[in-house]
């Protein structure tokens, strides 16, 4: 199986302590949220991020599959 890159966003912004807790990912701060960007390999690994995120009290508020491109 081919792994895949999701996006997950959820309420608030992540602090410098915080954001240790994802230096696996691409972190993106926005307007009253932190979205997180990275390859996982299967869905286990999706939802062991998910409930990593949950377990530091955050509020998912979507999760995203990014459609890789076309091949030519």
């Amino acid at each position: 199986m081919r792994s895949r890159t999701y996006e997950i966003t959820f309420l608030g912004q992540v602090g410098i302590t915080l954001r240790a807790e994802f230096d696996d990912c691409e972190v993106t701060i926005g307007p009253g949220t932190t979205t997180v960007r990275t390859e996982l390999p299967d869905r286990g690994a999706l939802s062991g991020l998910l409930e990593r995120i949950s377990s530091l009290g955050l509020d998912i508020i979507d999760v995203s599959l990014l459609t890789p491109p076309l091949r030519r």
